[in-house]
C-alpha cells in the first residue's frame, strides 16, 4: 500500500506494455519499473535516508516520473518545484522543507547554486542527464545502482510529498500528503472521472502542479495505462501529439483550450481518438467550453474545481451534467470527499447568495509542513476551508464566482470577478479578460478589466462597458477597461490577480504624484 508498490505490480501485471513516452524514448513497464529501482537504490547508496526531503526541479520529460517514484519506493518524501521561480524563492521552498538534496534539469544548476547558499539542510544537487558545475552529481550516475527493488518498508502512513501552493497571494505554504492519502486519490480520480486501463493520457501541464501529477500521473500508473509526455505546452505540437499518439483523455487549463481553438484553425488536425477531456486551475467561460467541444467532437467534458490542500479533490461537473449546468462548477464532490457552502455564521446560505466552499475529503492534506498556526486555520472541525466563494442554485449546482480575498466591494456591494469576465468572454473579440478591483476615493473600490483582444481586433473602452450593461447589473459593469497583450499567470496557469492589482494600483499612485 505505497504508490512505488503498484509500478513493480504494473511491471508484472503487463511488462511489454508501453508505460511512458517522451521525446523518441519509450519506456514498457518493466523497463520504466527498473529504471525507478536503479533510482531508488542509487539514491540510497548516496546517503538518502526514509523521511528525507528531496526536491525535484524538473520540466515534463520522463525524469520528473523516474526520479518521483524512485523517491517513494525508498520512503523519501516529494518536494516537487515550480521550475520557473527565482533563486530566492528557491531557497525558500529549499529551506522550509528542510531538502537534503535537490534533482534539477540541466540549465538550473546556477540558479540553484545560489539558492543553496541559504539551505542549510542541502547535501546533494543531482542534475539530469549529466553533472554541470562542479560538485554536482549527475542524474545518469544515481541511475548505475542495481535493478532490483530496493526492500524499504514504505507504510501507508508514511509521507509521501510537499506540494507547495501556487503562491498567488504571497509566500507559498507546503501541503503535506502521505502515501494513503495519494492512493486513497487515485482511487476516487480513477472512479469519477471513468479512466481505464486502455487510456493514453498526454501530460502537458506541469507535473509539479497537484492536477497533473495527483489527477492524472498518479492514477494513470496505479492503473497501468500509457503516458505520453511534453516537455512545454505548444497549442500546435498538442494538437499534432494527439493525432500521432491517439491521446484518449486530455487535461488543461482554460487558457491551453483557447489557444489550441486558436491554433487548429491553422491545419487541419485528426482529435478523433479524444473520448473525454478534463479542465480546471481556473474557472472556464461556458462559450469556450462549447466551443472546445466542438474542437474535439465531444461532450464528453469534466469541470474540476479542486485545490492543492484538497488532494486537489473538490467538486465536479459530469459530461452529463454540462448539457444543462454548462459554466458551473459542480454539483457533486469527488468519491470520498464531502462539500458544502456556508455563510459567515456557519450555516448553509440560500440559493443565489454566495458562501464559502468547504470540503471535508480522506484526500486532504495533513497539514501545512511545519506551519500549526496556518493548519489550524483553514482545516477547522475536520472541514478544509478553500477560500472559494461560490453561489448554489436551485438544483444544489454551485459555481465558483471569487476567491474571498479577490471580492471587489464597490459602495458596499460585493462583486465577483468570475462573472464579469464570464460577461467579457461572450464578446467574440475578446480573447483573455481579468477583473480586479482598484481603489476609488468615492466607492472604496471599482471593478477595472484588463482584456486581451484576439489577433487583429480592436475594440474602445466604451464597447466594453456597452457590452457588459447588455449582461449586468450597472454596478458590476467596469469602470475601468485596460488594453494589454497578455496577463500574468503562474506556471499552473493561475492568474496572479495580486500582480495585476499591483500594477494598476501602482499606476494609480503615479498618476495622482505626476
Amino acid at each position: 500500500m505505497n504508490i512505488g508498490h503498484y509500478l513493480a505490480l504494473n511491471a508484472r501485471r503487463h511488462p511489454e506494455k508501453l508505460a511512458l513516452t517522451h521525446d523518441d524514448r519509450a519506456y514498457t513497464y518493466e523497463d520504466l519499473n527498473r529504471t525507478v529501482n536503479r533510482m531508488a537504490n542509487g539514491l540510497r547508496e548516496l546517503g538518502i535516508q526514509k523521511g528525507e526531503k528531496v526536491a525535484l526541479m524538473l520540466a515534463n520529460t520522463e525524469s520528473f516520473p523516474i526520479a518521483y517514484y524512485g523517491l517513494a519506493k525508498i520512503g523519501a518524501v516529494v518536494v516537487p518545484m515550480n521550475f520557473r521561480l527565482v533563486a530566492g524563492e528557491i531557497s525558500y521552498i529549499l529551506r522550509q522543507s528542510e531538502s537534503v538534496a535537490v534533482i534539477a534539469d540541466e540549465g538550473f544548476e546556477k540558479i540553484i547554486l545560489e539558492a543553496k547558499t541559504d539551505a542549510p539542510d542541502l547535501r546533494h544537487v543531482i542534475v539530469a542527464p549529466a553533472a554541470g558545475l562542479e560538485g554536482h552529481l549527475s542524474f545518469s550516475d544515481i541511475l548505475s545502482a542495481g535493478e532490483h527493488e530496493p526492500g524499504i518498508a514504505v507504510l501507508p502512513e508514511d509521507d509521501l510529498q510537499i506540494l507547495y501552493t501556487s503562491g498567488t497571494t504571497g509566500r507559498p505554504k507546503g501541503a503535506l500528503f502521505d502515501h494513503m492519502r495519494t492512493l486513497k486519490g487515485n482511487i476516487a480520480f480513477t472512479g469519477t472521472l471513468g479512466f481505464s486501463v486502455d487510456d493514453r493520457f498526454l501530460h502537458v501541464a506541469p507535473f509539479f502542479h497537484s492536477a497533473q501529477l495527483n489527477i492524472f500521473l498518479n492514477p494513470g500508473m496505479f492503473l497501468g495505462l500509457s503516458h505520453f509526455v511534453m516537455r512545454e505546452f505548444n497549442p500546435v505540437k498538442v494538437l499534432e501529439a494527439i493525432e500521432k499518439y491517439r491521446i484518449t483523455y486530455f487535461f488543461g487549463v482554460p487558457t491551453m483550450y483557447n489557444m489550441m481553438i486558436q491554433a487548429s484553425k491553422s491545419g487541419d488536425f485528426d482529435l478523433s481518438s479524444i473520448r473525454s477531456c478534463a479542465y480546471g486551475a481556473a474557472p472556464m467561460a461556458a462559450p469556450l467550453v462549447r466551443q472546445s467541444m466542438d474542437l474535439f467532437k465531444t461532450d464528453r467534458f469534466y469541470s474540476l474545481a479542486g485545490l492543492t490542500e484538497g488532494g486537489p479533490s473538490g467538486v465536479y461537473l459530469s459530461p452529463d451534467d454540462h448539457r444543462t449546468k454548462i459554466g458551473c462548477s459542480g454539483k457533486h464532490p469527488l468519491l470520498l470527499t464531502e462539500a458544502r457552502l456556508v455563510d459567515t455564521d456557519g450555516n448553509q446560505p440560500p440559493a443565489g447568495v454566495p458562501g464559502e466552499l468547504l470540503l471535508r475529503s480522506e484526500l486532504m492534506m495533513k497539514q501545512y509542513y511545519k506551519q500549526e498556526a496556518e493548519t489550524a486555520e483553514t482545516i477547522v472541525d475536520g472541514w478544509l476551508h478553500t477560500g472559494d466563494v461560490a453561489v448554489m442554485d436551485e438544483d444544489g449546482f454551485m459555481t465558483l464566482v471569487d476567491r474571498i480575498k479577490d471580492m471587489i466591494i464597490s459602495g458596499g456591494e460585493n462583486i465577483y470577478s468570475v462573472e464579469v469576465e464570464n460577461a467579457l468572454y461572450k464578446l467574440p473579440k475578446v480573447l483573455e479578460a481579468a477583473v480586479v478591483g482598484i481603489l476609488d476615493p468615492d466607492w472604496g473600490e471599482r471593478v477595472c478589466a484588463v482584456v486581451v483582444l484576439k489577433p487583429g481586433e480592436s475594440a474602445d473602452v466604451r464597447e466594453i462597458q456597452d457590452f457588459c450593461r447588455l449582461h449586468m447589473a450597472g454596478y458590476k459593469i467596469p469602470r475601468s477597461v485596460v488594453f494589454v497583450d497578455s496577463l500574468p499567470r503562474n506556471a499552473s496557469g493561475k492568474l496572479l490577480k495580486y500582480e495585476i492589482r499591483s500594477r494598476l494600483r501602482e499606476r494609480q499612485t503615479h498618476a495622482r504624484t505626476a
